[in-house]
């Protein structure tokens, strides 16, 4: 069935050490307080400082490493731009020049020399990180950089990145390779560690939802033929699938009608009369909700003038339907690109 994950979470992280006693209060932070903020591992800022010289810019000899806010904003914009792609030679680069650029147009307050800002100078944020990254595996840079930003919570970041996947690379491969592996791990998260991840997983979900829905609504130019409806089976709460279906069907300029979640068996036939589609694509993410018997009954549904009744292609999608035996003539695409290809053919064919 359509492989589209349903909605699913992630969580915190830990890290650091204190400096030596004789550390004075206003030194900056650690590696470990900087990693977890950041959402890496210490590990990783470390071999960004081995690498790129990406370092304190005040280190005494003797003394563990003190990051001051200056030094910690090189390493934000490392982050920022090594999500975006950008290769990490190339981004530790940058990220130097936006601090030297910094530190000649914005002098420090009186009083203060640079790069002495203290922890109370910081502002505290309570990001979860460290080892309990969400693992997406071999992904692209945008889906790492959108699950790192999703356990640190950084909603600017992950709208950002969500925005430009689509822009950059289209619905369908946004989705498949950006949106979908960080889905999936936040799942995983979810179900291994319950409600501690719950927060990543609603974040990730709405802003995933937001950018989808903001594709599928947007105004243009539609080819004259019948639409799509597309839905879910009764008991199915699950509709990111369906939102990036209809993001896709958006971009080709092909007209569907959402009707969303759970929609009751009666209230599906009857759209399904009413509109007239040329295809109706019916989501289920679990084999419990799946009924064989409502693809049977919308695949034997007519309507037109007598002798010239038509019926609509009927896509069963999602791997609710794994184990349900499909009537003749529905259809059950694997992928979303194969999806919409398919009803693409149904309408225009």
């Amino acid at each position: 069935m359509v492989t589209l994950p349903a909605e699913h979470g992630a969580g915190p992280w830990g890290g650091g050490r204190a400096g030596p006693p004789d550390a004075p209060e206003d030194a900056g932070l650690p590696t470990g307080g900087v990693a977890r903020r950041l959402g890496v591992s210490p590990t990783t800022v470390r071999s960004w400082e081995r690498r790129y010289g990406i370092g304190p810019a005040d280190r005494a000899a003797g003394h563990h490493r003190r990051w001051s806010r200056q030094d910690i904003a090189v390493l934000e914009a490392m982050c920022r731009l090594t999500a975006r792609g950008v290769p990490p030679g190339e981004a530790a680069r940058a990220a130097l020049a936006e601090r030297r650029a910094a530190l000649h147009d914005a002098p420090p307050p009186a009083g203060r020399p640079p790069g002495t800002e203290g922890p109370d100078d910081i502002p505290a944020r309570r990001d979860p990180g460290g080892s309990r990254a969400l693992r997406v595996g071999t992904v692209r840079p945008e889906c790492r950089g959108l699950a790192r930003a999703a356990v640190r919570l950084d909603a600017p970041e992950v709208a950002g990145i969500l925005r430009d996947a689509v822009v950059a690379l289209g619905v369908v491969e946004a989705w498949t390779e950006v949106m979908m592996p960080a889905l999936r791990a936040a799942g995983r998260k979810w179900a291994a560690d319950g409600e501690q991840y719950v927060e990543v997983e609603h974040l990730l979900s709405w802003h995933v939802s937001s950018v989808l829905r903001g594709v599928a609504v947007e105004t243009g130019p539609t080819r004259p033929v019948p639409p799509v409806v597309l839905a879910a089976v009764p008991g199915e709460q699950h509709t990111l699938p369906l939102e990036a279906t209809a993001a896709a069907l958006t971009e080709r300029g092909l007209p569907f009608r959402m009707l969303g979640a759970a929609v009751p068996f009666r209230a599906l036939l009857d759209a399904v009369h009413r509109i007239g589609p040329g295809a109706v694509m019916i989501w289920s993410q679990d084999r419990h909700t799946a009924d064989p018997e409502l693809l049977r009954r919308v695949s034997g549904s007519m309507w037109g003038p007598r002798g010239s009744r038509t019926r609509a292609l009927v896509v069963a999608a999602g791997p609710g339907w794994a184990r349900a035996l499909p009537p003749a003539g529905a259809a059950c695409p694997r992928t979303l690109a194969s999806a919409v290809d398919l009803l693409e053919q149904a309408l225009t064919g």
